[in-house]
């Protein structure tokens, strides 16, 4: 500050604050408390001066905002064509007269009754400049619940996490699969998350899980059989207890056993009886996160397994996406466990991008140059291996499939391009522009511009994955029947790959030098000794 200057503390705490579109207000909100202010420093000075907020203060209740929606529509049109116009990584737009881009669609804007139908042709729009990384999404939309909370709980779908099957011979929904995930890992957003149909989930209740081959018959008291779904019947159920009739015709408990021994006491026909089971629904979402950690898991304990029949350890790595703490945990919790086996299979398929490309890259390739042992441990002991520590030092497979975007082809071609590994697969998304996603319309939905071009002298713009993709080395696709069976060509493949590369170049550790330096005092001239 200059000499005419002095500092006053203020207890002021701001929750927001903006200048007016003319320069002359200050608006803030602080307290839940909106403030209009004159921008001079007398009044400025006496807004900081005003603890109590009893100044300035507007008055918001009853506040409405009149919107001519298809005007709306035109602003917005504009705004979008315009942010494109001026975020788009090529200035010269494709090669593509952008005015007369903008005279093509906005008929069709001025005939626009809804938000969607705008949606279809800022889709058009931005799909003129054939780039990917190019989204419409967000904004004010006309739901049929009318932001009504209650009305979104009551047609809320729960989830009992499991696949079932209905089954008109069994008069029920039979179990096909249990989801189990790592346990170890078992929490999702800081709560522990099973099936609810599971053993983990219902022990601490006194109850027994169900299993494969068990049949749900009932729910809340309705016959399962009676509507088209079982879903119907857990509409706005999740986080509330439920009672099911099952038929424990796989799995045992208690009451079970109990009533099948009195009717062979009482010699009745022994047969499987309808029991109660009191379970709480998951939400959808949730469910959804379950099926995906367990098929993680699953996938992982069978990359081990095969790669032990074949002879080899590997470490397996799946990412869902390259974005944030998530994904760097997963990929910490996937390798250093395992930097020291003979291989590693990073999975990226299905990953949806984010921007930890460098880090991943950076770490892969750390280098052995030098190792430790002491005279009772080396790496093959429990001591320390080797410097750079967590240096990997076997042979990589990533595993790539058309559902890689963004980021996971980002890294994927760094590997490649690196001769870091092979890539085993299907050929990516294909987009090689990256975007920052901070070009929002007035209603807080966006048309996303394309804006950061990448580039290397051997590609060019895109690095060959822009409308393109990456290639992988070895091309494999998984059949869908074989996929939902259980069976995973790729990851097979991957295996095939890494036993044929460790076959040709084993890993192994280098061997000591064995003779240790010979300190001794030897005689060598004359009586003189060194």
């Amino acid at each position: 500050p200059n000499d005419g200057t002095e500092l006053v503390p203020s207890e002021q705490i701001l929750q927001d604050v903006a200048i007016s579109s003319d320069g002359q207000f200050i608006i803030a909100v602080q307290k839940g408390v909106l403030t209009v202010t004159p921008r001079s420093s007398k009044d400025v000075v006496a807004f900081f001066s005003d603890t109590d907020q009893e100044k300035n203060v507007a008055l918001i209740e009853g506040l409405h905002l009149s919107v001519w929606p298809n005007l709306e529509y035109q602003q917005m049109y504009r705004d979008a064509w315009r942010l494109l116009r001026d975020y788009f990584y090529d200035p010269d737009m494709h090669s593509l007269d952008w005015d007369e881009i903008f005279d093509k669609y906005l008929p069709l804007v001025e005939r626009c009754s809804k938000r969607e139908e705008l949606d279809d042709v800022l889709k058009q729009l931005i799909g003129e400049l054939s780039a990917l990384h190019a989204f419409v999404y967000g904004g004010e939309y006309s739901f049929p619940n009318h932001g009504d909370s209650l009305l979104e709980d009551i047609n809320e779908v729960a989830c009992l996490g499991a696949t079932l099957q209905r089954s008109v011979e069994n008069r029920g929904y039979v179990v096909v699969d249990i989801p189990e995930r790592d346990p170890d890992l078992h929490m999702i957003d800081g709560e522990p998350m099973y099936s609810p149909l599971s053993n983990q989930a219902l022990r601490l209740s006194g109850q027994v899980g169900l299993q494969a081959g068990d049949v749900i018959v009932a729910v809340n008291g309705e016959n399962v059989m009676d509507v088209p779904d079982i879903h119907m019947l857990l509409r706005n159920t999740a986080g509330e207890s439920v009672r099911l009739e099952v038929l424990r015709i796989e799995s045992s408990s208690k009451l079970s056993e109990t009533k099948r021994r009195l009717l062979q006491d009482n010699h009745t026909d022994a047969g499987i009886v309808p029991e109660p089971l009191v379970v709480v629904p998951m939400e959808p979402d949730d469910s959804e996160k379950l099926a995906y950690a367990a098929w993680e898991w699953k996938t992982r304990e069978s990359a081990k397994s095969l790669a032990a029949e074949a002879g080899f350890s590997v470490g397996y790595v799946h990412l869902q996406s390259m974005s944030g703490a998530p994904s760097i945990d997963s990929f910490a919790r996937g390798f250093y466990p395992d930097y020291d086996k003979d291989a590693l299979i990073i999975d990226v398929r299905n990953n949806r991008g984010g921007n930890i490309d460098s880090w991943l890259l950076d770490t892969l390739q750390r280098t052995a140059w030098m190792y430790w042992e002491s005279r009772s441990s080396n790496i093959t002991t429990g001591g320390l291996g080797w410097d750079m520590q967590f240096a990997f030092r076997g042979h990589l497979v990533v595993l790539i499939n058309e559902h890689t975007a963004s980021d996971g082809e980002g890294f994927s071609r760094g590997v490649s391009e690196l001769g870091l590994g092979k890539l085993v697969g299907k050929r990516t998304w294909g987009g090689g522009i990256w975007l920052s996603s901070d070009n929002h319309l007035v209603d807080g939905g966006i048309a996303t511009a394309p804006e950061i071009g990448t580039y290397n002298d051997k590609f060019g713009w895109g690095l060959g994955i822009e409308n393109i993709g990456v290639i992988p080395d070895v091309e494999v696709d998984n059949n869908p029947k074989l996929a939902y069976d259980g069976i995973d060509t790729q990851l097979e493949m991957a295996i095939d790959v890494l036993k044929e590369w460790l076959d040709k170049e084993p890993v192994a550790l280098p061997k000591d030098p064995r003779h240790r330096p010979d300190m001794s005092k030897k005689e060598i001239v004359d009586g003189c000794t060194v």
